[in-house]
């Protein structure tokens, strides 16, 4: 596994973070619990020592797992989760980041987490409503208690990241980043240069990226890959598609999946900390690991680059 200083907080990350919204079970299709703790178990093995979770995941059931898996070895685990996005009588999320709820989120996610702390503390969303200042002082009363050690937030603009930096001290910025979702990467880019943590959500696409998808899939009307991403749908499917083609020819020379090609042209990137992924199952969780066993070719990772500026028209 290789490691990485999260930012400014002088904490070593690997390079990989266990991302467990698919887990949670909600919208995710069939997800198997035993395989879930056996991925996580195995990621744990191999060296990842970050774990990125929400109560939002499955309403709770994601931090619920988590909590089984790391009793009796919470001191091998850093954990990340968030506070604002709660949900309503039918699972659908809703978006409260004032100041009483985001205390009450953090009481909930320690309960289910069975920990006594978390070690990153993240606004999941901001909701339009409940102004910075009351955000960031809820959050630095968790700090103050010991209930959190650094703070940081899920889908903030750069404006939102300066406004909540004249209240407290902003540690941790989160963002989707992937070949297929290179909208935040010049704000990743920023908060790296500022030396705040970067961490990138959808690394892997929801799956797309990894090579095991070469046809539309045929999901239901309520899975969140359909409603979340836009490349579970045309034009944008088939254009991704032809990128998968080319990673084969990637993956082809350095004899590994192409899972751990788009892994290492994430973590090569230079500016992003650690990376989340999600894993169902043992296998997919020793693949992904593999990935940080090589690097591949720094004109590699520019020619994957040139082919997704070509195909998908991304900066």
């Amino acid at each position: 596994m290789r490691y990485a200083e999260l930012g400014k907080t002088g904490v070593k990350v690997s390079q990989a973070t266990i991302g467990t919204w698919a887990i949670g079970g909600a919208g995710w299709g069939d997800v198997n619990k035993e395989d879930s703790v056996r991925a996580i178990q195995t990621m744990i093995d191999r060296g990842v020592n970050i774990i990125d979770t929400a109560p939002f995941y499955g309403c709770g059931e994601s931090e619920k797992l988590i909590g089984e898996v790391i009793r009796g070895q919470r001191d091998k685990v850093l954990l990340v989760s968030k506070a604002g996005t709660g949900w309503d009588e039918n699972g659908a999320p809703i978006k409260r980041s004032d100041y009483q709820s985001i205390i009450q989120d953090c009481e909930d996610s320690l309960r289910r987490l069975g920990t006594d702390h978390l070690d990153f503390y993240l606004i999941h969303w901001p909701d339009q409503v409940t102004p910075m200042e009351e955000m960031m002082r809820a959050m630095d009363r968790l700090k103050k208690e010991g209930k959190i050690r650094f703070i940081g937030a899920s889908n903030f603009s750069k404006e939102e990241v300066l406004e909540a930096q004249k209240y407290t001290e902003f540690d941790i910025l989160q963002q989707p980043y992937s070949m297929v979702a290179q909208e935040f990467r010049p704000l990743l880019e920023w908060a790296h240069e500022q030396r705040i943590g970067t961490m990138s959500y959808g690394s892997l696409g929801a799956g797309i990226l990894t090579g095991s998808i070469r046809e539309m899939p045929k999901f239901s009307e309520d899975d969140m890959r359909l409603n979340f991403y836009d490349y579970f749908k045309e034009p944008k499917f088939s254009k991704v598609m032809e990128l998968v083609g080319r990673l084969d020819a990637y993956a082809e020379k350095y004899n590994a999946p192409v899972a751990q090609v788009t892994i290492n042209w994430n973590t090569q990137s230079g500016f992003l900390d650690t990376i989340l992924m999600g894993v169902r199952n043992e296998k997919e969780a020793e693949e992904n690991c593999a990935a940080f066993e090589w690097s591949m070719d720094q004109e590699d990772v520019d020619s994957i680059s040139k082919d997704i500026k070509e195909i998908l028209g991304e900066k």
